[in-house]
């Protein structure tokens, strides 16, 4: 009876918050025809209103429409109260807020509506004039001193999401400790409906609200560039195909997939001495993403157009970043006429080696550098990093804790060299506190014409590498789990992991697990040790070998996503461990 009286106050609160959010969206143009659509479909309106979109460690990520349960410019108003009141709190209101978007739908709007609930404020603002890279923002927030950064983006979600991530003063996407300190500011902000907005003219009159344009673009791009580990524009292998184009090193295909990356990466590609061709139909910004199936580098299909493209041109590479451009994809040619597509790991591990070998003949490596990779990383950086007297870090899944670290590394003594993450993320240069599209798409095409300068292609130094620290093989695959009852499910199954561990996989006996939720680390001896890392609804399982898998509900999407991780002695032995580990994880998740 009492579980029934619950569930009727719960069910009347939802439809009192209904008809206060239908009174307002009614007179919204934008959101009156979706709010129309919903009433005709009871399950659809009890998702849109049956919860509030959470503020997670990143910001909000959701579907654009209508609800507290959405994106929309109310939800997007309510958070920005939020911060607003955070940032007048910490007495560091006055040095102002920068934001950015992507070219996604409603992201102009909604970073309108930050600027403007910003500026109603009294807090000042530096709004991007047009789209820009996510890893700008985080260099603007920087260069400009800022209080906080928000960029209104979903990153390679699908076109129905939009998102609005929060930076923090060091440039750096928020980190728990910083976005449960917002949370709490959101949550005294009671009606979303009396956010007060500042008008856009009166805002600029008073100096509140200031356009970012070419000037940031100048600047950013000038840090890419000093990245350089060339020697000078002449090194490198002059590509014939670019006849007539002095100091031509690579020849390029590129494509943004309809994303920001189209304003600065042909750019500094062309700066650095590259033959670079654009895939036109996917330079153009487009919300729908009509030409591919997903906007992720980290799909092989999203380069579809671009390879068609690179075949005909006989490119060294084709090079795809995210609609946001913190991403890259890489499909290399493999010296027979056609292409093999890296995947994340196999970039970062190219990247470090290139770096590393470069800084050390330059005489630029540093006594005490520091490589940083996410958990669910391929080991084979540690190996290579290990190789030249590197320390490396290792933190959870999400660059923002990788940003954290390279804070936490001032004033230490030491230097960082290198951070990246399996899902084509990569920085090199720390005056970007994000994962990067722009540096890494430069440094990519820069190692592309050092080995072409002795014959080689990426493919044959990854081979080299593999000869020479073992054969790294990963996997990563991703459960879908939509809704309440996905969501149950995946909790279920994270309980029973964490509850009744495995002590084999595969043959293969466990010797450690990793629980990020309580912090502690459990041996197959019996034994007991503290993880140093935040906590997080994550389990890592170590086996003989060094062979692991993890498993890790996502934060931005219904998915439970689980990574795969081995080392073989060849190529054959590393794709059988990787298979039968695969198969005998998913019958569990499965069955």
């Amino acid at each position: 009876m009492g579980e029934s009286a619950a569930g009727d106050r719960l069910t009347e609160k939802r439809k009192e918050r209904y008809r206060v959010w239908r009174k307002h969206l009614m007179a919204d143009p934008d959101l009156a025809e979706d709010l129309t659509r919903l009433e005709r479909d009871p399950a659809a309106l009890a998702e849109a209103f049956g919860d509030d979109l959470r503020f997670g460690t990143g910001g909000l990520r959701g579907v654009m429409g209508a609800g507290t349960n959405r994106m929309n410019r109310f939800t997007v108003r309510l958070a920005t109260a939020g911060l607003a009141r955070y940032l007048k709190g910490q007495g560091t209101a006055d040095r102002g807020v920068v934001v950015a978007y992507d070219s996604r739908r409603w992201s102009d709007v909604f970073a309108k509506e930050t600027a403007l609930t910003l500026a109603g404020a009294g807090i000042p603002v530096y709004l991007f004039e047009d789209i820009r890279p996510t890893p700008e923002l985080s260099f603007a927030v920087r260069e400009l001193g800022a209080a906080a950064g928000v960029v209104i983006t979903a990153s390679h979600n699908p076109p129905e999401y939009n998102g609005y991530k929060v930076y923090g003063p060091d440039g750096c996407q928020a980190v728990p400790s910083l976005a449960e300190a917002i949370v709490r500011e959101i949550d005294q902000v009671e009606d979303p409906f009396a956010v007060i907005t500042a008008d856009e003219q009166e805002a600029v009159r008073a100096g509140l609200l200031r356009r970012l344009g070419s000037e940031m673009d100048d600047r950013y791009v000038a840090r890419v560039r000093q990245l350089t580990l060339a020697e000078g524009p002449g090194d490198g292998a002059v590509d014939k195909r670019g006849a007539g184009r002095p100091g031509v090193l690579a020849t390029l295909v590129y494509t943004p997939l309809h994303g920001t990356g189209g304003k600065l990466v042909p750019r500094v590609l062309k700066e650095m001495g590259h033959w670079v061709v654009c895939v036109e139909d996917q330079m153009r910004p487009d919300p729908e993403f009509r030409t591919v199936s997903s906007p992720n580098p980290e799909d092989p299909a999203a380069f579809d157009r671009a390879l068609e493209l690179a075949r005909q041109l006989k490119a060294d590479a084709a090079l795809a970043t995210d609609p946001d451009c913190d991403r890259v994809g890489v499909a290399v040619a493999d010296g027979h006429g056609d292409y093999e597509y890296l995947n994340g790991n196999q970039v970062g591990v190219l990247l470090l080696d290139y770096i590393l070998e470069r800084r050390k003949d330059l005489g630029a490596l540093p006594d005490r550098g520091v490589m940083i990779k996410t958990i669910v990383t391929s080991e084979m950086g540690r190996a290579l990093a290990d190789a030249y007297g590197l320390e490396t870090i290792d933190v959870l899944t999400g660059f923002k804790f990788i940003g954290e670290q390279i804070g936490l590394l001032e004033g230490t003594g030491r230097s960082f060299v290198f951070g990246y993450e399996e899902s084509c993320g990569y920085l090199i240069g720390d005056f970007v506190r994000d994962k990067d599209g722009v540096q890494a798409s430069a440094l990519v095409a820069e190692m592309i014409a050092y080995h072409k300068r002795s014959g080689k292609t990426l493919l044959d130094r990854l081979e080299e590498l593999y000869r020479q620290y073992g054969y790294y093989r990963e996997r990563l695959v991703s459960v879908s789990m939509p809704g309440a009852e996905g969501q149950t499910r995946m909790t279920g199954m994270m309980k029973g992991w964490r509850e009744a561990p495995p002590r084999e996989v595969a043959g293969l006996a466990v010797m450690e697990v990793q629980d990020y939720l309580v912090s502690r680390v459990r041996r197959a001896d019996g034994s007991e040790g503290k993880l140093e890392l935040p906590r997080s609804d994550v389990l890592k399982f170590v086996l003989e070998g060094g062979q692991w898998f993890c498993l890790r509900p996502s934060g931005t999407e219904p998915k439970l996503k689980i990574y795969f991780g081995v080392r073989g002695k060849d190529e054959a032995q590393a794709r059988e461990l990787v298979d039968r580990l695969h198969r005998a994880v998913m019958e569990r998740v499965e069955g």
